[in-house]
């Protein structure tokens, strides 16, 4: 039998024969997370128990309790008029792969759930309208990144911060306060804007806060194309940062919370994809708007319009955010399930799909609400195994460090650096945006079968020979073709390494790893951190490039990705196909057991895979895993 996609819950048949068979292998996974020798006894013990919380609750209950569970569900949160479907959904919820063997189900429910397994893209049009307007949301954010790199071709010189051609103290004062300029929206989404994600989700949910994200996104934009000096235009800059911050907080887990789990991650990803996109049209926008001459009384009308045209695309969000439907998950933490329903109803093929993961939705919230977590919620990023607070900050720190964020901002400053014309430098950096948003849709497929975690540790080593490549070649001599050349190659090998693994993962897995009940704050966390380390190698990298040369300062970033190479490999888990709940027991495991594990892995992996050698498996550090791997032996 052809194997099947990645069920909804990401859990195997409850076959009774297959459990009985692989009874055997029970000590194996029991201790699924306490295998590494140098964990301690107590903090196994302690991981086992959160575990068996957050594992599947149905998995043991019988049909009979399900049945009932399923209408108590319906008759106690006012959908007294589905009770037969929520039996119906209760039974499926347990293992999504059986239906074929439940009597309750008619032909139209199990041809339902047999299309779904056959052909996971198989969706309602309304999912796929969401997602379009997501990605249009991802177009704004890049096109408000980097439609600034052609503008700081002509605003610097007009506002005198000139970063070239005076004294060394012209100089140095000029390029930090270019990236003063530059960095502002960034400073802004860092102390203020992504805070506000919570507090605007819980008062207007998550089409409220695009809504108003998207409105001061249009506002600001078209506030930059009217400021005179650089301190207004930083004024005006900082202000976009509200519009970015919970916009960039907000939409990826939308469409998260939307989005079946077989094909999430996919979803998900349309983010960073299409704010690759969005960069791309910025540089669209400068080379459109280059050669426009000033009017009378209105100088720098080139840069204006440049700044001005990433507001059109969030009128489109403004119009039309609302006839897609709110989150279920977020009508769920409103003890608003009939809405929860209808949401889903218009996002799944068949009333017994949404049934369903309703369903399940909120009996695992109540399996986490059983855990009683009544702390700070903030420290709770820290203290509590399923919420990757500390290893998350880890990798956007080394996300933003890689170099990506410095190209978008300042190619056209590098180019010409290279001794580029101005329109070359816009060319060259149109080719960037270019190569960035093609080799971004390669992910949409790996995400969700390479798995996020193998797309890092492939990319990162080879985002830093691309940026020593682009480094050294500023040693080859300026009349050199091989000069220009050899930098351009440089730059756009990069951006094919850097758009299919580290552009896509990191707000994909920030909208999936965090639990409902922190879900908010916790993606408040990720992306002001991220917006944070953002804003340090903007405002850093002029005056960085100046100091060091662009040799030292491609050097710098390319010895980052090294270390983020080493980071993931210890500390990011794998996320792909899990549902959002049952993420919990991947991240139940502590850092430092998931570090030594992976250390002893690494030598098998490079034994396997690389020497093609016959070495036996390691025992599984995933439940999940454990049980996948029985399933296997078992066929076999």
């Amino acid at each position: 039998m052809s194997s099947l996609p990645p069920n909804s819950t990401g859990l195997p048949p409850n076959d009774p024969t297959v459990v009985e068979k692989a009874t055997g292998l029970a000590n194996k996974r029991d201790s699924s997370v306490s295998l590494v020798e140098n964990a301690s006894l107590s903090s196994g013990s302690e991981v086992r128990n959160l575990n068996a919380k957050l594992a599947n609750p149905l998995a043991d209950l019988s049909h009979e309790q399900l049945i009932r569970d399923g209408e108590s569900y319906a008759l106690q949160n006012g959908l007294e008029d589905m009770s037969e479907l929520f039996q119906k959904a209760a039974l499926v919820a347990q293992d999504p792969l059986a239906f074929e063997k439940l009597p309750l189900l008619t032909e139209s429910d199990k041809q339902a759930l047999r299309d779904e397994m056959s052909n996971k893209w198989r969706h309602p049009k309304m999912l796929y309208y969401l997602v379009i307007l997501c990605s249009v949301a991802a177009a704004v954010q890049g096109m408000d990144e980097s439609v600034i790199n052609g503008a700081n071709l002509f605003f610097a010189p007009q506002f005198g911060i000139e970063p070239r051609g005076g004294t060394p103290e012209q100089n140095g004062r000029n390029q930090w306060l270019l990236g003063l300029v530059n960095s502002a929206p960034y400073l802004c989404c860092a102390v203020l804007g992504c805070w506000l994600t919570e507090p605007l989700n819980r008062m207007f949910g998550r089409r409220g806060t695009i809504f108003i994200t998207a409105l001061f996104s249009f506002l600001t934009c078209i506030w930059q194309g009217v400021t005179d000096s650089w301190p207004h235009l930083f004024v005006a800059r900082f202000v976009l940062g509200l519009g970015i911050g919970p916009k960039s907080s907000t939409v990826p887990v939308y469409a998260a919370e939307c989005a079946p789990p077989a094909i999430r991650g996919a979803l998900v990803m349309m983010w960073q994809t299409w704010t690759a996109f969005g960069i791309m049209m910025g540089f669209v926008m400068d080379l459109v708007f280059f050669r426009v001459q000033d009017r009378p009384h209105i100088h720098g009308l080139n840069w204006r319009l440049m700044l001005a045209s990433a507001g059109v695309p969030a009128l489109f969000i403004v119009v039309q955010v609302f006839f897609c439907p709110e989150s279920p998950r977020w009508y769920l933490s409103k003890g608003r399930h009939r809405k929860a329903f209808e949401s889903l109803a218009r996002l799944r093929m068949h009333p017994i799909q949404a049934a369903r993961d309703l369903y399940y939705m909120h009996v695992l919230l109540e399996a986490e609400k059983e855990l009683n977590r009544t702390g700070n919620r903030f420290f709770e990023l820290f203290t509590v195994p399923r919420t990757p607070g500390d290893d998350g900050l880890l990798h956007r720190h080394v996300h933003q460090f890689c170099g990506v964020n410095v190209i978008a901002y300042y190619s056209a400053e590098i180019f010409a650096d290279a001794n580029f014309s101005q329109i070359q430098a816009l060319l060259a950096s149109f080719g960037f945006g270019a190569v960035n948003f093609i080799f971004a849709f390669p992910a949409i497929y790996t995400i969700d079968t390479f798995g996020r975690r193998n797309l890092l540790l492939t990319t990162f080593p080879l985002m830093a020979l691309f940026l020593l490549m682009t480094g050294f070649a500023f040693w080859i001599p300026s009349e050199s073709p091989a000069h220009l050349a050899i930098i351009a190659l440089g730059i756009y090998l990069f951006g094919m390494a850097y758009s299919p693994g580290e552009g896509p993962v990191p707000f994909t897995y920030s909208a999936e790893a965090f639990p409902l009940y922190v879900r908010d704050i916790g993606m408040s966390f990720a992306t002001a951190t991220l917006w944070f380390f953002n804003f340090v190698i903007s405002i850093t990298f002029p005056r960085l490039i100046g100091a060091f040369s662009p040799q030292g300062a491609f050097g710098w970033y390319a010895g980052w990705n090294i270390i983020g190479f080493f980071a993931v490999l210890l500390f990011v888990p794998e996320t792909k196909a899990l549902s959002l709940e049952e993420l919990d027991q991947v991240f139940s495991v502590p850092s430092r057991v998931h570090a030594a594990y992976q250390i002893k892995a690494l030598p098998h992996n490079i034994k396997k895979h690389i020497l093609r050698m016959k070495v036996p498996d390691l025992p599984p550090l995933y439940e999940h895993e454990g049980v996948t791997r029985d399933m296997k032996s078992v066929e076999a």
